[in-house]
């Protein structure tokens, strides 16, 4: 496993993990990490809190479970309506107003649980000695800032502030505590009222942007840029830790639809006319074919690749008991009234009982949707082992599949670009391509007959461009046609939906919000579960179950084993 992808899979635990605990503590099911960020539901949760921006490289779980910890406190303790009402619009204030809100959630932290107060306390202590350590407590504003945090932290906690730290604060807090007295015994006497311990917090905070204001006031020219610079610095540590690291995947880049919000009917498609579907092995030489067939026969057997152990281990996830009659003669269990004669003709007969007997089903299916666009060609033999061995083993564990595949009819819009030109080029005129959705394997057949046609994965005039939101919604409409009990979607892609032209005539993020906007509402209807697999790149921005791979360096027995996990994984 390369480092990045190590990273990546370490993070995506972690936030797991957090989430769960998220979750436990708050009552709030529906709470998830997607790209690194966290969510309710489909609504993105904010953390303002300085102390609670942490960064992967440097902090250490300790840290993430507090950050959870304390999150959780604010689900509970914090009516989010009334914050926003009293929160403060100077960007100061409003910083120390959230610092102080979460500080107070923090202080409610249950007595029966000793190990959340030690990790709200580790985290704020890691907070502290990464901030002072970044040289920003040497400019006034910064060292203003740590102090009021740390005098408050220090009054609500009922802790001594850090040992570290506290004789570079004492000439600060010895200035300013006469000022923030009132308001500091003011919340420490108003912790479970949050509305009285809101108008205490807003002083303190109005107090301290005032300080700022006027610090930067008395200086000269020179010194009021050089102290700006010195805010914009410590906000920068304050609300988010800036990371040079590279050793971790790419995230899938998203951003706001503009069109896709302003639409009235949602989103758009120009023209269906050019659509198509076809059969992937109709599209190749059968020849090619056999030529195919044989390259990754051998490049499976070069990797030693173990589909038997595969196959129980999906087997084993994928599969629940089922009653299959009755198991007679045993010496416990269910009377059989049967065998009571035989107490009678020998008394010492102990075999007179019968148990229900269980075998492993797996009432499920598998579907792969293939992402073709132009920059999978370069994982294509990857993939195509990925997925050949994947089916085969399905098989053995008795679990249908199917193999699709989705790319454009063209590059650039081809035919439906250029009927939106003859008329004249409409504004927002939606998706401004060709769709060719391909099936590779459909569900009732069996990976003996299908193994030539999977193998069209590797014909590289095939890829082209990709529409990932109405491939989604494709493969999930194949699926729910489906009776199986289980029915699972896995996407395989490199990137973002893109088709250049569909940009060009939209926004950048038209295809990206739509494809966001099909997975939220398959997972509500909940007839399909959706797993994205990232090529080397983390998918969780689309999908809420992900795997960043590094494919091909990390195509092992240990991958694949990782993808059934992901697969099998039972939705939350």
């Amino acid at each position: 496993m390369s480092i990045p992808q190590g990273k990546t899979r370490q993070q995506q635990k972690g936030d797991d993990l957090c989430a769960a605990i998220m979750r436990a503590l708050s009552g709030e099911a529906d709470i998830h990490y997607r790209g690194q960020r966290l969510y309710q539901g489909l609504r993105q949760l904010q953390v303002h809190a300085p102390h609670l921006q942490t960064d992967p490289a440097h902090d250490d779980f300790s840290s993430f479970r507090g950050t959870a910890d304390s999150i959780a406190l604010r689900l509970l303790h914090t009516d989010p309506v009334l914050h926003r009402q009293l929160c403060p619009a100077d960007p100061v204030e409003r910083l120390v107003f959230e610092l102080l809100e979460q500080l107070r959630v923090e202080t409610m932290a249950p007595d029966t649980m000793p190990g959340m107060t030690q990790n709200l306390r580790h985290r704020f202590a890691a907070w502290s000695h990464a901030f002072h350590q970044s040289g920003l407590t040497e400019s006034s504003s910064g060292i203003l800032l740590y102090t009021v945090f740390q005098i408050c932290w220090s009054r609500l906690i009922g802790q001594p502030v850090l040992e570290r730290t506290e004789g570079l604060i004492e000439s600060t807090r010895a200035a300013i505590a006469p000022i923030l007295g009132k308001d500091l015994l003011g919340i420490r006497r108003n912790c479970r009222d949050q509305s009285v311990y809101a108008q205490h917090a807003r002083a303190i905070a109005a107090m301290v942007g005032e300080m700022i204001r006027s610090d930067g006031d008395a200086q000269d020219d020179n010194q009021k840029t050089n102290a700006k610079e010195d805010v914009k610095s410590a906000f920068r540590l304050l609300l988010q830790f800036d990371s040079d690291e590279t050793d971790t995947m790419t995230v899938a880049a998203t951003g706001q639809s503009k069109v896709l919000e302003d639409a009235e009917h949602g989103y758009a498609i120009f023209s269906t006319q050019y659509d198509r579907q076809a059969d992937a092995g109709s599209l190749v030489r059968k020849a090619l074919l056999r030529e195919y067939r044989e390259r990754i026969d051998q490049r499976i057997v070069e990797l030693g690749i173990n589909i038997p152990r595969l196959a129980r281990a999906l087997m084993k996830l994928l599969a629940l008991p089922q009653r299959d009659g009755w198991s007679f003669g045993e010496e416990e269990g269910y009377l059989d009234g049967r065998r009571l004669t035989q107490l009678i003709t020998s008394p010492a007969e102990r075999r007179l009982f019968r148990l229900e007997q269980y075998k492993p089903d797996a009432d499920c299916l598998i579907s792969f949707l293939v992402d073709c666009s132009g920059s999978m060609k370069t994982h294509a033999e990857s993939i195509t082992i990925l997925i050949d061995v994947l089916v085969r083993a399905l098989e053995q564990a008795g679990v249908g599949s199917e193999v699709l595949g989705f790319t454009t009819g063209a590059w650039n819009g081809g035919r439906a670009q250029r009927d939106w030109m003859r008329t004249g080029s409409p504004a927002n005129p939606g998706r401004l391509n060709e769709l060719f959705h391909m099936v590779f394997k459909n569900a009732q057949q069996t990976w003996r007959r299908a193994r030539p046609d999977i193998t069209a994965l590797l014909k590289a005039d095939l890829y082209r461009e990709g529409i990932d939101g109405e491939a989604v919604e494709w493969a999930c409409k194949r699926l729910q046609l489906r009776n199986e009990k289980r029915r699972i979607l896995v996407v395989i892609s490199d990137g973002c939906p893109m088709d250049s032209a569909t940009n060009l005539a939209n926004d950048e993020f038209y295809l990206a919000n739509h494809l966001k906007q099909v997975v939220a509402r398959q997972e509500l209807r909940g007839e399909v579960e959706i797993c994205g697999l990232g090529v080397g790149l983390d998918l969780s921005t689309y999908y809420s179950r992900s795997l960043a791979t590094d494919l091909p360096h990390s195509l092992n027995n240990g991958l694949l084993l990782e993808i059934a996990q992901l697969i099998g994984a039972r939705r939350r």
